[in-house]
């Protein structure tokens, strides 16, 4: 067996708020549904009863539309659908998608996963807005009604949907999402190339603001809009992260991509 050398250079932080423009429905438990309630819940959190994104429901979503766009052969079964993984070492070396997102654990030729998501909260001033509102039919949460018809016999089914209110934020100023991307360089891995693909991580947020997150998209769920981003960057595991920019908008943060990255490799001692 052959060793392998890889070192971290270091790690980007990518901060920010998620605010819902839609009803935002990220599906939890229903084994507990009883005649009469609500059919499709919302994930809450145990602790606090707030309803959050998960960091799996957010990382999958942006991999998903990402491997999408790029026209990945979509190869391994999960549940009921198909993701795409690449089968062997010379396909992941050129997938940026899979440097980035992550393989399989069994597969022997997968370097380190650059890129980690968060959970994201529910912000404290969305919490307190909704509670003091008095109109959620849940706590923190809407009732959407929706009804199906059978078009053999033109019967009515109706369900009802639980979503988090159009307008809510997620990732406050107190605990704003965070997604963490290494940067590795060493055997399978170059620094340089890690640096270059950020920008598949902001065109597959892009993407996201493009389309949905969670479910019910297609019948008018889960519009989002990413705002309040900060990047920063550590270069010493013992140092505090150094701010590079905070950008109101994902547009804002698209224009100023390239000076981003150069700024990353000089604090890295890449450039």
């Amino acid at each position: 067996m052959t060793d392998k050398f890889i070192k971290l250079n270091g790690r980007v932080f990518v901060t920010f708020g998620i605010q819902a423009v839609t009803g935002l429905h990220i599906g939890g438990s229903d084994t507990k549904t009883e005649i009469g309630g609500v059919d499709k819940t919302v994930i809450r959190d145990p602790l606090t009863n707030y309803p959050y994104i998960p960091g799996s429901s957010l990382k999958g979503k942006i991999r998903s539309l990402l491997e999408k766009y790029k026209g990945l052969k979509q190869n391994q079964r999960i549940g009921q659908g198909f993701i795409h993984t690449c089968d062997n070492g010379n396909e992941y070396a050129r997938c940026d998608v899979c440097q980035v997102f992550g393989v399989p654990g069994e597969k022997d030729f997968s370097t380190p996963t650059r890129l980690v998501v968060r959970d994201v909260q529910l912000s404290s001033k969305s919490a307190k807005a909704l509670n003091d509102s008095g109109r959620t039919d849940l706590p923190y949460t809407e009732v959407k009604t929706e009804v199906s018809i059978d078009r053999i016999t033109s019967a009515a089914n109706p369900r009802q949907m639980e979503r988090v209110p159009a307008g809510t934020i997620f990732g406050g100023q107190e605990h704003p999402a965070e997604m963490v991307y290494s940067i590795y360089h060493g055997d399978g891995c170059d620094a340089g190339k890690d640096i270059e693909r950020l920008s598949l991580l902001v065109e597959g947020m892009q993407l996201l603001e493009d389309d949905y997150l969670g479910g019910l998209g297609s019948r008018g769920s889960g519009k989002v809009r990413l705002e309040r981003i900060e990047i920063k960057v550590r270069a010493d595991t013992l140092a505090e992260p150094k701010s590079l920019g905070n950008y109101p908008t994902l547009k804002e943060l698209k224009g100023a991509l390239q000076e981003i990255q150069a700024k990353i490799r000089t604090e890295l001692g890449l450039a």
